[in-house]
Formats: C-alpha cells, structure tokens, sequence
C-alpha cells in the first residue's frame, strides 16, 4: 500500500469525543458510548481523506512518571477521569483493532513519545507520517516527512500544519518547541514557564541566541545584549526551565515500522454490534454493502 502512516493521539480523541458529544449516546443496554462513536466517526473521516496505508492508535500513561519528578506540578490541575469515560477507555483499544487499526501503547511514557516515535521510524524508512492530535506539543516532530493533523476545538474538521506554519504560528522552528514551552510555559500541562515571558518574547530570545541552552549561557555573562530584568529572571530560573525542556522534549523511543493495514468495515461492524453500538454497526454494514455492489 502506498500512502501515509497515521498515528492517532487516542487519549486526546477519547477524551474530545467523550466531552463532545451528550452522554445520552448509550448502547443497547444502557452503557456510555459517546467517546467510542465519536472517536470511531473522527478516524474514520480522517481515514477518508487522507487514504493511509496504516492507522495507529497510540495510548500510554496520564503522565510518565520522570515528567513528574522533573516537576511536581506537571499535570496536577487535571481532573481525574470520568467513570462513563473509563468503562470506555477499557473498551477502545478492542474496537480500533477490529477496523484494523493497530493499537500500541507506550506503557509508562506517554501517547505523545510514541506518536514521535513512529514518526522518526516511518522517516528512516522513507515514508510519512500524519500524526492526528490536538496537543501542540507534537508540533515539534513535524519536518519534511512529518506533519500534524490539528484538531480544532469546536469543529468537526482539522489543519495541516507543516514546517511553514509551525514557524507562522511560534515564530520558531519545529525543534526548538520544546525550547519555546519551556520559556513561555504551558498551562495545559502545569509548566508555568519564565515569569513575565510570553510568547513572543520567547521567540525573539530563541531567535537572537539559538536554543535554550545557549540563551542560558549566554544571560550568565553581563554583557548579554538582554534587558537586565530579563537576564536576572532567566538567571535565576534557569535550572527549573532545563527541566520544563526536558519535560516538553519527546523520548526517543525504539520502535518497529508499522505494517500495512487496509480498514475492515466488517469486522468492525461485528464489534461495533457485540458493544451494543447498532447504529454504527447499520452504518458500516451499509458501507460495506456498497463496496460489494461496486465490486461485482
């Protein structure tokens, strides 16, 4: 199969889906689906418009346990998930795979490490990858076998963002995003950043001085060329924004190139069925009725 890898940040579909759509969305005996049916209708439009020649669904932990102790409020000020979205969390990776959407998780790191991860594997092996989140944090894998499918908040649809936009929308190229959150901060994830630097001071220190770590060097001399004000905040805060750095930097990952993998209504269909889900199971069936009739 030709075409593009794409590597999904499940975590973040379930949890857009679930938040999303109403919990009236039940199956035949009574049980939440509301995740599960907009995760499976967003894939599958997706899938639809970009023809992959593979679908990963990437799980890990809520927060990989070194992140937290680079810094203790990485991710506090997230609420626990919802018991109607847990009981579909369980269920979710069983569902992908009967579309012959492959399921991986990245134990205790996170989603995010391994959608990076795939990425650089599907790179080395010459193809492309389209990871499908709405986590800018993944802004940092794009290059020119890489781009971000970005889902909008409170749309049904999604942006491509290559090198050019990533650069349009931080002012700083994709490798230095880990450096840019570090400084600006990142509230999403409880990284609270360099007091009084936003973002486009961020990227204008990025821009004059390189990377974080030479900013860092350099504010250590007086004669940086920076405002004293500036240089004294990134003076003393500078051991904390090597952690947030550390903290926003994807693990390099080792991990095998996905095989090919054609979506299987059918089977999905079944499955869909077997949880109770019958109108995405009429729906897929009907699916896959008209490709029959357009085969004969």
């Amino acid at each position: 199969m030709s075409g593009p890898l794409l590597v999904v940040d499940a975590p973040f579909v379930l949890y857009r889906s679930f938040f999303g759509l109403p919990e009236t969305i039940r199956s035949s005996d009574g049980q939440p689906r509301n995740a599960l049916l907009g995760a499976c209708n967003l894939l599958l439009r997706v899938a639809a418009e970009t023809s992959p020649r593979a679908v990963i669904t990437c799980f890990g932990a809520e927060q990989a346990p070194y992140r937290v102790a680079l810094h203790g409020g990485y991710h506090a000020q997230r609420p626990p998930m919802p018991d109607a979205l847990a009981d579909q969390w369980s269920l979710a990776p069983g569902l992908f795979a009967s579309f012959g959407w492959q399921p991986r998780d990245a134990g205790e790191l996170e989603a995010d490490d391994l959608l990076g991860a795939l990425a650089r594997a599907e790179a080395a092996a010459g193809g492309e990858t389209l990871i499908l989140t709405g986590d800018r944090d993944l802004y940092q894998c794009v290059d020119d076998r890489t781009r971000v499918l970005y889902l909008r908040q409170g749309s049904a649809g999604f942006e491509t963002v290559d090198e050019a936009e990533v650069r349009r929308r931080y002012g700083v190229s994709p490798a230095l995003v880990p450096d840019f959150i570090a400084l600006r901060g990142d509230p999403s994830d409880g990284l609270p950043g360099a007091p009084g630097i936003g973002a486009k001071t961020a990227a204008a220190l990025l821009a004059r001085h390189g990377s974080l770590e030479a900013l860092l060097g350099d504010v250590a001399s007086d004669d940086c060329g920076e405002r004293p004000r500036i240089a004294a905040i990134l003076r003393e805060h500078s051991p904390a924004l090597r952690r947030y750095r550390e903290i926003a930097t994807l693990v390099p990952l080792a991990v095998e190139r996905p095989r090919d993998a054609q979506t299987d209504l059918r089977a999905a269909a079944a499955a869909a069925a077997a949880l109770g889900m019958g109108n995405l199971a009429g729906r897929l069936e009907s699916a896959v009725s008209v490709a029959d009739l357009r085969m004969r």
